[in-house]
């Protein structure tokens, strides 16, 4: 058996490759992030009803529901513009993270939300 002479050989790389901002990949990653934020958005809803206390903002935010519905488009919003800085400035895997992370938050924040006993509990 002849081996290929070293020069032949390509040189692995462990960076990703740069890529469209808005690939498929991304627009999943978006997908999942306002998804969780709307979870996230009734999960609070709900635990206000259920006569409980929002634990990181005011519960007079939270009652409004139009501000507490900008809030959590805002934060989905500067989760993707922070997706985008890191994309532009190379950061590629940064740029995925940002999201994946988004995601385990705020979906970690709303099965809290409705792990929490009720006050009539």
């Amino acid at each position: 058996m002849r081996l290929a002479p070293q020069s032949a050989i390509a040189p692995i790389s462990t960076a990703p490759e740069p890529h469209r901002f808005w690939d498929r990949q991304n627009d999943w990653l978006f997908a999942g992030v306002g998804a969780s934020r709307v979870l996230d958005f009734t999960s609070t809803l709900n635990t206000r009803r259920r006569g409980l206390n929002e634990g990181l903002l005011t519960n007079r935010i939270v009652d409004n529901h139009p501000l507490f519905l900008g809030i959590e488009a805002g934060a989905a919003g500067a989760s993707i513009g922070l997706s985008y800085w890191f994309h532009r400035t190379g950061h590629h895997r940064l740029e995925r993270w940002v999201s994946i992370v988004h995601m385990g938050i705020a979906t970690g924040g709303a099965l809290r939300n409705y792990t929490l006993k009720s006050q009539q509990d």
